[in-house]
């Protein structure tokens, strides 16, 4: 069972399994146009525990959008930024820090629009994975689209993933 407030502000939602030991979920987020706040906990009424809880806080202007997001149970800690360079050109970058074993990651990305119905988006992080994505709109609300990823640290021979998805939409 969903229950959901929507304002022009804020919002809530709430959702519990209709089972003898459902999951409870409760969101919510309040915001204006430039920045938001929200965040999410799960409750596994079975174990009696929390089985996440996440917070996060948003700013966004014409140009750019920035976020810390505070995820894991409160273990990690990450830090967004986006950058629309142009209409058709974006640039991003994600950093994020784990609590519990100190270890720290970070993630560029970009997404580029070839035309008004193909766009390739590309990603590096530090962990040696670069990936590829190019998604084309074929008819309205349809699109197919190619992926693939190549991770240099594999142990094994380092084969690359390949990744083909088709979305139709009436």
């Amino acid at each position: 069972m969903d229950v959901q407030y929507i304002h022009h502000h804020a919002a809530i939602e709430s959702s519990i399994g209709l089972n003898p030991t459902p999951l409870l979920e409760l969101s919510a987020a309040i915001g204006s146009g430039n920045l938001s706040l929200g965040g999410e906990v799960g409750f596994d009424t079975a174990s009696s525990s929390f089985i996440k809880y996440n917070a996060g806080i948003g700013m966004n202007k014409p140009d750019f959008s920035a976020a810390l997001l505070l995820t894991d149970k409160g273990q990690t800690l990450k830090a967004s930024y986006v950058h629309s360079v142009n209409p058709f050109h974006s640039v991003a970058a994600e950093m994020a820090h784990r609590f519990s074993s100190l270890e720290n990651s970070f993630t560029i990305g970009s997404s580029h629009a070839v035309d008004p119905f193909t766009v390739v988006k590309t990603r590096f992080s530090d962990n040696g994975k670069a990936a590829m994505l190019c998604q084309h709109e074929w008819r309205p609300k349809s699109l197919i689209t190619f992926s693939a990823e190549y991770d240099s640290k594999a142990t094994h021979a380092a084969n690359p993933k390949y990744g083909i998805s088709l979305a139709l939409k009436p």
